[in-house]
């Protein structure tokens, strides 16, 4: 017991609650089993009693176990998150009543402004990831992935239908019957859903601080936290699926369902996983979404050079059988689904949810 209180003395002399302590004892790879051989019961347990061993000053009184801190609700970051839906909402009307330089300009403005206010989004809790150098390297390769699959979401479909049938002739032009359409329902329902993605953040934020105060072993709470985060997966997927009814019924164009909900689940779990300390795996799955769907872009146009056209097979076939929007629900949904296996068994750790979770 002294050799282990010796090597985790920082940890010990830092926590102001026995929870922390277990936390951090997750992290570092100690289980109930190994609580066991120190003739305790749990992790949990034998957290208590490296809290009672840590030494005080004699002038200095021990401050009393307190939970953790659960996050609260602020009107400031409510009314944020509603900020890029917003902005999207008042793009897309420019989009429909300008024509020519000034739907250009329109289209730019936007961009740019509801780009400026999601960042703002993400910077500000619950969405706000965990600061640091290594941190602020990994939300710039999440960034310029993100950017690709929005832009993909965007125009992809469009310029892949082109890139098929021979083109493209021209530029997009904004408008869904333009010679390369764009698909501005998806993008404007994904802006939308920053307001339900923060609020399904929070929930589950709040929810597994509370299971872990009230947990008497790490099995106990990844039980408890299970059923929390695939409700709050399954919660962000509704809010979604009505927002991408809203828009198409609005805007009178195709919801496009399957890439705008893969791409959503996507970045929901991206971002809860950043938020919680795990930044490697969110990095690697959204650059194998975007790797994926610009080879499937790339095929077609190797497949013009002579003697190549076998390139182009497989994509030309895929969408043929299902149309363009399978790249993108194919590429996003496959990572999707391993990125919710990977939450699964790391969002589910006592150790991802208190101050000292675990970092990658």
């Amino acid at each position: 017991m002294k050799a282990l209180l010796h090597r985790h003395r920082e940890l010990c002399e830092r926590a102001v609650d026995p929870l922390e302590i277990a936390a951090g004892l997750e992290a570092h790879g100690i289980t109930d089993r190994t609580a066991a051989r120190f003739r305790h019961r749990d992790v949990f347990s034998l957290a208590e009693e490296l809290y009672a061993r840590v030494p005080r000053g004699s002038g200095e009184a021990r401050p009393g176990p307190e939970p953790l801190p659960v996050p609260r609700v602020r009107a400031r970051w409510v009314l944020l998150t509603l900020l890029p839906g917003t902005l999207g909402a008042a793009t897309a009307a420019g989009l429909r009543l300008t024509h020519g330089d000034f739907r250009l300009l329109a289209a730019v403005a936007g961009l740019l402004a509801v780009g400026t206010a999601t960042r703002a989004v993400l910077r500000r809790d619950p969405l706000a990831g965990p600061p640091g150098i290594s941190a602020w390297r990994s939300a710039s390769g999440t960034r310029v992935w993100t950017l690709w699959l929005l832009g993909y979401a965007l125009l992809g479909d469009g310029l892949l239908d082109a890139v098929l049938s021979g083109g493209p002739d021209a530029l997009p032009t904004g408008a869904p019957d333009g010679p390369w359409p764009t698909a501005v329902v998806p993008v404007l329902a994904l802006t939308l859903a920053c307001a339900p993605a923060a609020w399904c953040a929070h929930l589950l934020s709040a929810g597994a601080r509370r299971r872990l105060a009230g947990s008497r072993g790490l099995e106990d709470f990844t039980a408890a936290a299970r059923p929390l985060l695939f409700g709050t997966f399954a919660l962000f997927l509704g809010a979604l699926t009505a927002l991408l009814l809203l828009c198409g019924t609005a805007l009178r164009e195709p919801a496009g369902y399957p890439q705008a909900l893969t791409l959503g689940a996507l970045l929901l779990l991206a971002r809860l996983l950043a938020v919680h300390h795990h930044r490697r795996a969110p990095v690697l799955a959204l650059g194998a979404a975007a790797v994926t769907e610009a080879v499937a872009l790339a095929l077609p146009l190797a497949g013009r050079l002579p003697g190549c056209a076998v390139l182009a097979a497989p994509v030309r076939t895929l969408v043929n059988a299902s149309g363009a929007a399978v790249v993108p629900a194919l590429a996003c949904g496959a990572v999707a689904l391993a990125l919710l296996f990977h939450a699964g068994r790391t969002l589910t750790q006592a150790s991802a949810h208190a101050p000292t979770g675990a970092t990658e």
